[in-house]
């Protein structure tokens, strides 16, 4: 099964739209929200769980917690202080993060709460040091206008970003403060019966919606999207971290397909009478001493112990795929990894990776199985073991349900990957630190009539402040790089079409080539436009600049330069250049006459790469030609 129909299956989709905003300081504190890769400082935490008021415990929480990671935090005394470190009571909320959710409240006409409590969200996968993130509920109801249609808003929240992941390693993980406490407006959007373009298409509205501000943060980052899906009425899956539309769209109808296969394999395994407790899991460690497989020999040298689960009637359904790569198995991997254990082999593929017949048969013996028995091997840590074997029993017994209700993170190549359960009502609890705090009705107003222009007039507006098509005025506006491209036009000497066009077109051609634009700074591309303004150099030179910062071989503009030996090449020089190249080329100048110049053209621009412009050598090909 290949293709699959989202109407039939009942696919719903309810987006959470988290966007930073552009303040000048943090949510709870006077630092400033920058980025940078240099820290002065390190220290490390462990973070436990607690009990809510009601006493009990959280179920992600409690997963993150089995664990047992180490995190380390790098800081810098530019971008954090003492309260991201946890070491100081938050300070007064910041007045320009509040204005703007009121703002973006008005605009979506959410009803606005008089009064706003600050709420503590439990979180303890090391992304805040506090092992909670702070949150606040702004305004609830409201509509979102795609496309003639309303799309109901379930609440607008004010929160605290979190930090950024540096490294995750096996017992390790490494967060960077910068981003820690940054504020940013979470929009939960009402579940929609949609195909997943159409998602697409209302991610993009609302982040359209937002950009009309000039109040919201651009770029890799600045705007993340959680995805809850469900098929035919099951569990709710929340897929985070999401970055890109393109991105989106693959994500929901990888999901669509993985949810409505684990309700194809439940319908399958509620035919066989699944049965599965703690007596199915034995130790196993010494049938394995003598086997040939190096994984498993990596794991008995590390003093690891290998567990077997056995699991009657469930031959084949490990391996079995409703749809190309979704398996049970994969799934139950998954789970594995996450408590920083290898993997599992089920008997659906054994024998392979080094296990062999004879091992096989050893384990199925051992396990007394049946022809039609299945079984899971699984080696670590004592410490670890345990809560790894808990969680594939689970699952297992799970897998009957169908969809099981849980977290699950976004890769890049369009697929989910398990991250932890879903959370509990427990999650949530008030903040002690933070009275609560009072929206008056003149800033209710203010907001409602301070609404900015729509997208629609946005793009209207700068078609005609900077003569540019449409498509370009759509392409710059979405883009990361409005801001930049409003400063760069202030000099009357940059063509707004070829600045747009560099800023849109030219470095994503370069990231398609694998480069990476997270090399290339806002001040590098200011910088290399004030040198083309100035004649210092000539426009063609601009991508060579941007490549070589983009692929790592220069760490600013001036390198960049002295790397590609771009500078302004005189006139005197490009004749020298000229007059050799068509000496060269006599026989086809005499063969075409004028229409040799194409040709010419392409010989010299190789040449003089970067060191004049495509109009003067032109020009001066055209004149040279014509006048032999």
């Amino acid at each position: 099964m290949t293709e699959i129909d989202f109407q039939k299956i009942g696919l719903k989709v309810g987006l959470e739209i988290h966007q930073q905003l552009d303040t000048h300081k943090k949510l709870f504190c006077r630092c400033r929200p920058i980025e940078s890769d240099e820290y002065t400082e390190k220290f490390s935490r462990s973070l436990r769980t607690a009990k809510s008021e009601l006493g009990e415990l959280d179920p992600a929480a409690l997963f993150e917690k089995a664990k047992s990671k180490k995190i380390n935090y790098y800081a810098n005394s530019q971008s954090s202080c003492l309260v991201e470190k946890d070491d100081e009571p938050p300070h007064d909320l910041d007045h320009d993060a509040k204005k703007i959710s009121l703002l973006i409240s008005s605009m979506l006409e959410s009803k606005i709460f008089s009064e706003i409590h600050v709420m503590r969200k439990t979180v303890i996968d090391g992304s805040n040091t506090s092992g909670f993130q702070r949150t606040m509920l702004v305004s609830q109801g409201g509509n979102l206008k795609v496309n003639g249609k309303n799309i109901g808003v379930q609440a607008v929240c004010l929160e605290e970003d979190a930090a950024k992941l540096l490294k995750d390693e096996r017992n390790e993980r490494d967060y960077s403060l910068d981003r820690l406490g940054v504020p940013l407006v979470e929009i939960a959007l009402e579940p929609v019966s949609a195909k997943p373009f159409e998602v697409k298409e209302i991610a993009l509205t609302l982040g359209r919606l937002l950009r009309a501000t000039r109040m919201v943060k651009r770029g890799i980052g600045s705007i993340r999207q959680d995805v809850n899906i469900s098929v035919m009425n099951s569990g709710v899956v929340e897929v985070k971290g999401v970055q890109q539309l393109d991105q989106l769209e693959k994500i929901i109808d990888y999901e669509a397909k993985r949810q409505h296969g684990l309700i194809l394999i439940a319908e399958k395994l509620k035919k066989l009478s699944i049965t599965i407790t703690k007596e199915d899991v034995l130790d196993v460690t010494e049938i394995f001493k003598d086997c040939e497989s190096k994984i498993i020999q990596k794991a008995l040298k590390s003093n690891a112990k290998i567990n077997a689960i056995r699991v009657r009637n469930f031959s084949g359904m490990f391996g079995f795929e409703p749809y190309n790569g979704i398996r049970l198995g994969k799934e139950i991997g998954q789970i594995v990894r996450f408590f920083g254990i290898g993997g599992v082999f089920h008997s659906d593929e054994l024998p392979n990776y080094g296990i062999n017949d004879s091992d096989v048969d050893k384990v199925r013996k051992h396990l007394e199985l049946a022809d039609g028995d299945g079984f899971l091997i699984i080696a670590g840590e004592d410490s670890k073991l345990d809560y790894a074997v808990n969680s594939i029993v689970k699952r297992i017994q799970d897998a009957v349900n169908g969809v099981p209700a849980e977290t699950r993170a976004a890769t890049q190549d369009g697929e989910t990957v398990f991250l932890r359960p879903r959370p509990g009502a427990s999650r949530m609890y008030p903040e002690t630190d933070i009275p609560s705090i009072n929206v008056m009705p003149e800033e209710v107003k203010f907001a409602r009539e301070n609404i900015p222009k729509s997208w629609d007039d946005s793009i209207a507006e700068i078609q005609q402040k900077y003569d540019l098509n449409f498509q370009l005025s759509e392409q710059i506006f979405d883009s990361e790089y409005m801001e930049m491209f409003e400063k760069i036009c202030e000099n009357k000497k940059n063509s707004p079409n070829f600045v747009a066009s560099i800023l849109c077109s030219s470095i994503t051609n370069l990231e398609r080539k694998g480069l990476d634009a997270m090399l290339l700074k806002p001040e590098h591309i200011i910088e290399s436009f004030e040198l083309l303004a100035s004649g210092k150099i000539p426009k063609e030179s601009l991508e060579i600049i941007f490549e070589s910062i983009m692929s790592g071989k220069s760490e600013n503009v001036s390198l960049a330069m002295q790397s590609t030996d771009v500078s302004s090449m005189d006139e005197a020089e490009l004749n020298e250049i000229l007059d050799k190249i068509i000496q060269n080329n006599m026989d086809l100048v005499k063969e075409r006459g004028e229409h040799a110049v194409v040709t010419l053209m392409g010989i010299a621009m190789k040449e003089v790469r970067g060191k004049a412009s495509g109009k003067m050598v032109n020009d001066l090909l055209h004149k040279k030609v014509s006048e032999l």
